[in-house]
């Protein structure tokens, strides 16, 4: 049965079908192969049941807010408040555009958002000033990832309803690597700028500049507080929290920057309906394929098959990052946490790894299928935006994926990194 599985799933994604019903298709031909009289019982049972959890609602409420503040045009205050702090440096508007992916992963929780409004902005700006157009749509689209790695994270969401992890304790261990991912990226722009020249700005921003823009930017920044700093104190859950979001982004669009209009909901609602509609689809699919997967043991096969290759802890999360690192580059990164999370969680934590360590290391590990050839989504829009080829921006990323690849490394190796404030805060 694991064979057929895999055989139907690949073919039904070499022609092209969309990964959601990728999903319940291979889900249903397994369950026609294996005769099951109470098929048509069974599967809506199991697509219902898949988004049927409370703690998911928490995702819309974060696009909602996400996609309210960044109408709110918080973009440009975050933008400008980054360019203030690390504009005076060789390469400065590349510096300035991963710290504004920083302050943005604490509003939206998604990449994608993330490269079509700073990108939109940064890629033409940078390309005037001087930056080579495939160095700015580089950048652009590696910070981004930075957006689902620091709280609040859509794909930690997923990972904490169907693993049965705390969300907030995954949200405080993606604070410090995602950090590092930024501080990464920011070390090889600074090293790739001074060896092609780029602009350097004419001078440091004085402190009253730097606390002008703070105070532009202050109702954003206050954002991530309020969500992590309500949850973490017991004054609400995840899920409350992302409808508290909502209701802080409205209020400043509407009451504080005063450019929000009624009129400005509609497409608001929109787009929030449309992108929850295909992560939910796919969840709901792959509920059906999930269970046919349970009821096979395909998981504890896969887990069997790589002890089987060594005992060594390390050994085998070489394997599980390998796994997904390569699943990662033709699957929707969601698609692949639901699918691969419930074989590869139980592993990592019977082999030693917390479960929140290892949260972090696939949550970061799919991120980086975002900014690789041949289906990242980053990628994709970044080449939009700054009408270049996917071959040339492949080519001129591939630096910046191998720095990211270092990070995770390190917080593979050093579990005391993603770990630090969960255990601070007594989660770990």
């Amino acid at each position: 049965m694991t064979g057929f599985i895999s055989i139907a799933f690949l073919i039904l994604i070499v022609v092209g079908m969309p990964i959601g019903f990728v999903l319940g298709s291979t889900g249903l031909a397994a369950m026609l192969r294996m005769d099951m009289s109470s098929i048509l019982q069974i599967v809506p049972q199991r697509y219902f049941a898949g988004v049927d959890m409370f703690t998911l609602m928490a995702m819309p409420f974060f696009i909602l807010a996400g996609e309210i503040m960044n109408k709110s045009g918080i973009t440009n205050r975050l933008v400008k408040f980054s360019n203030v702090l690390v504009g005076h440096l060789q390469g400065g508007l590349a510096h300035a555009n991963i710290l504004a992916s920083v302050f943005f992963a604490g509003i939206t929780g998604a990449a994608v958002s993330d490269t079509a409004a700073i990108g939109s902005m940064l890629i033409p700006a940078m390309v005037e000033e001087g930056y080579d157009k495939d160095f700015s749509a580089a950048v652009t689209a590696s910070s981004s990832i930075i957006g689902p790695t620091i709280p609040p994270s859509n794909i930690m969401v997923i990972y904490g309803a169907f693993m049965q992890v705390s969300i907030a304790g995954l949200f405080l261990a993606g604070v410090i690597p995602g950090l590092l991912v930024a501080g990464a990226l920011m070390i090889l722009t600074a090293r790739i700028s001074k060896k092609r020249g780029y602009p350097v700005g004419e001078r440091r921003a004085t402190m009253k500049e730097i606390a002008v823009a703070f105070k532009e930017a202050f109702v954003a920044l206050l954002m991530p507080a309020i969500i992590l700093g309500g949850i973490l104190s017991g004054i609400f859950t995840p899920t409350e929290a992302a409808s508290v979001a909502v209701a802080y982004a409205m209020f400043i669009g509407f009451f504080v920057y005063r450019n929000l209009t009624l009129k400005d909901m509609w497409p608001i609602f929109m787009k929030m309906a449309r992108t929850t509609g295909v992560v939910f689809l796919v969840i709901a699919a792959a509920s059906i394929l999930g269970w046919v997967l349970t009821i096979e043991q395909i998981p504890e096969k896969v887990a069997a098959l790589m002890l089987s290759v060594s005992t060594n802890k390390w050994v085998v999360m070489g394997m599980i990052l390998l796994l997904l690192l390569f699943v990662g580059m033709f699957m929707d990164i969601a698609a692949a946490l639901i699918i691969l999370g419930p074989i590869l969680h139980p592993l990592a934590v019977k082999i030693g790894f917390h479960p929140l360590h290892f949260g972090i290391i696939m949550v970061v590990a799919l991120n980086i299928a975002l900014m690789t050839p041949p289906v990242g989504a980053c990628l994709f829009v970044a080449c939009g935006i700054s009408k270049l080829t996917i071959e040339q921006l492949s080519k001129e990323i591939f630096p910046f994926i191998l720095v990211v690849l270092a990070v995770l490394l390190l917080i593979t190796f050093v579990p005391e990194i993603p770990l630090f404030l969960p255990r601070l805060m007594g989660m770990a």
